[in-house]
């Protein structure tokens, strides 16, 4: 059973940064993919950024610049460094593990970034 837990949402000021984290737990020999996802009220969900297994990385144009995705392989966990933040960045942020030996991908719960400006 694989779990993707997030943590690191809260709510800030415009301009102001914060860091979320994801943690895959279970039996996982080797994560593809991971991604970081958003979902504002009333919006389809969104890829913000995504890393593979050998760093390669991709972003929303909306984040370029100022958020920055990595990951840490021997402990399963990825991470999104936000810096100047914007109201339009407020959503629930999804982490997402694309795991090809399992054939499916997993989705953590979200966590909810929160932008006032």
């Amino acid at each position: 059973q694989v779990q993707l837990v997030e943590s690191g949402g809260g709510l800030v000021q415009a301009g102001g940064s914060l860091r979320l984290s994801c943690a895959a737990s279970g039996s996982i020999f080797n994560i593809n993919i991971m991604g970081w996802y958003r979902q504002a009220p009333g919006k389809q969900r969104e890829l913000v950024a995504a890393i593979t297994n050998d760093g390669s990385t991709k972003y929303a144009d909306s984040v370029k610049g100022r958020f920055t995705i990595s990951r840490e392989n021997a402990n399963n966990t990825m991470y999104l460094r936000m810096n100047s933040l914007k109201p339009e960045d407020t959503a629930v942020y999804y982490c997402r593990a694309d795991i090809s030996y399992l054939g499916r991908d997993y989705w953590g719960q979200g966590t909810q970034v929160t932008v006032s400006s």
